[in-house]
């Protein structure tokens, strides 16, 4: 007798087979409506996927731009407020009580309050768009630092006014207390500057991420524009083979608008990316060593006016100004003694380009080698040219101290030095706005590239393409009815 053994059947269904789910060889019309169904599948990925790639190029793009740029902005701003609030400071005490240099001193106070002003704008503007943690810790350190500042310096204008004294020649307990108030300026300046760094830190790693980004789109437009074209020249060729028909029109048409949005979506991507870095590495890198370069300028200036303010700290003052001299245009000297006539040999050797004259990574240096935009490499030549004749005047200020002319430094400090000093800033600053001008320009040229891209072509495109499929197909699927 034979035992037949019941086996328990299992409740799962046996998964289909992958070639169940396609149309059989013979399967004309099958293979038609299911190279159709993938054309339009595909369509509508490419669709959503160009889309949200565009949108996220786009606000990268815009934050760049509008926000994050800003923010370095600021805080290099803010590094020269602090720097010329102090100089004038220092030009207060200078000018004393003589009424030959009472403008000097009104024209002092009045450029004080200004900065004050400036440097807290700077602060609120830095706080209002900071988003990253350590900028907002940095910025309320710097609010702390700058009160404690702003108390010191007030003790300090105040005994000025409380004890009359010849220009250049404080009193001992008015200059006891400019000490304390400017020794808190490399602090200030220094929390300033990492403020900045972090600043554009974070600048650096959102262009980064978002040239990263750009690129990764491309691609992805690549891969499914390649899938895309080869569903419908697919259907095109079976269509031909099965029909005997020479073109569909239809599907001739969705295949060229097909390419057509596929080339436009990356040419829209590489030309948003191209005016991205032409913003981020021709624009903002020399935007960021120009406004660099301003703001230690005016911090060199200022150690200038404390040099004839603090015999006692004259060596240090003088020693700090060559070191933002080499950090503005880095030459071949040794000390300040003869770092004008090295200078000039410097800028003698090169008349033809500016650019080999400093060093690379001083500030002017970096900036006369990324000469980029119309007018720029006259405006950077200027700064250079204002520049040397501002470090002449210095050297004449030193021959004059060292002479026992006090009354004569002081007076070319603050009269022929500080105008000089005007006409290198304005150069500085056209150097400046020139290349402000082409960064803007280029964030809306890198918006405008992508404008559309984000929703409606593709979309639009995509469903016309739909719509072109099906009208090639239906006919064609009815002939087999």
């Amino acid at each position: 007798m034979t035992t037949v053994i019941n086996r328990p059947q299992s409740d799962h269904k046996a998964l289909p087979n992958v070639r169940n789910l396609l149309p059989s060889r013979a399967d004309t019309p099958g293979w038609i409506r299911y190279l159709a169904i993938a054309v339009v599948v595909v369509a509508l990925i490419t669709a959503l996927v160009m889309a949200a790639d565009a949108r996220s190029a786009r606000n990268g793009v815009g934050v760049i731009g509008h926000h994050t740029a800003p923010t370095v902005t600021a805080t290099e701003d803010l590094y020269f407020a602090l720097a010329d609030m102090d100089a004038q400071l220092a030009n207060v005490l200078l000018a004393g009580d003589d009424p030959a240099l009472a403008k000097v001193r009104t024209s002092a106070l009045t450029t004080y309050d200004q900065r004050r002003t400036q440097v807290d704008a700077d602060l609120q503007q830095a706080m209002t768009i900071a988003t990253n943690g350590d900028a907002a810790t940095q910025i309320r350190n710097l609010l702390d630092k700058f009160g404690q500042y702003q108390s010191q310096a007030a003790d300090t204008l105040q005994l000025a006014n409380l004890d009359p004294s010849p220009a250049g020649q404080p009193s001992a307990r008015t200059l006891t207390a400019y000490r304390s108030a400017t020794g808190m300026v490399p602090d200030l300046l220094k929390s300033a500057q990492t403020l900045a760094d972090t600043n554009s830190g974070v600048l650096s790693q959102a262009y980064n991420d978002s040239e990263h980004t750009t690129a990764m789109a491309r691609l992805r437009i690549v891969v499914l524009g390649l899938v895309l074209l080869a569903a419908l020249i697919g259907l095109q060729v079976l269509l031909r083979v099965a029909l005997r028909r020479r073109v569909n029109p239809a599907l001739a048409v969705g295949t060229l608008l097909a390419a057509g949005l596929l080339i436009g979506g990356f040419a829209a991507n590489s030309s948003a990316a191209q005016q991205f870095t032409v913003a981020k590495k021709d624009a903002f890198d020399s935007l960021l060593a120009l406004r660099q370069a301003r703001a230690v300028s005016y911090d060199a200036n200022a150690d200038e006016s404390r040099y004839l303010l603090d015999p006692q700290n004259a060596a240090v003052y003088e020693k700090s100004f060559y070191d933002k001299s080499q950090q503005l245009a880095g030459v071949s000297a040794t000390g300040i003694g003869n770092y004008a006539s090295a200078l000039d040999q410097a800028i003698a050797a090169n008349p033809g380009s500016k650019a080999n004259a400093l060093t690379k990574d001083s500030f002017l240096g970096q900036e006369l080698r990324n000469i980029t935009f119309p007018g720029e490499g006259e405006a950077a030549a200027n700064s250079l040219l204002g520049y040397q004749k501002y470090i002449h005047d210095d050297a004449q200020i030193r021959i004059l101290d060292h002479n026992g002319d006090l009354t004569g430094a002081i007076a070319l400090d603050t009269g022929g030095s500080n105008t000089d000093f005007g006409g290198y800033d304005t150069a500085l600053q056209n150097t400046i706005e020139i290349n402000q001008q082409a960064f803007d320009k280029a964030i809306s040229n890198s918006e405008d590239a992508l404008s559309g891209w984000n929703a409606l072509l593709p979309y639009g495109g995509m469903v016309v393409l739909a719509v072109l499929v099906l009208v090639g197909v239906r006919p064609r699927l009815a002939e087999y009815r």
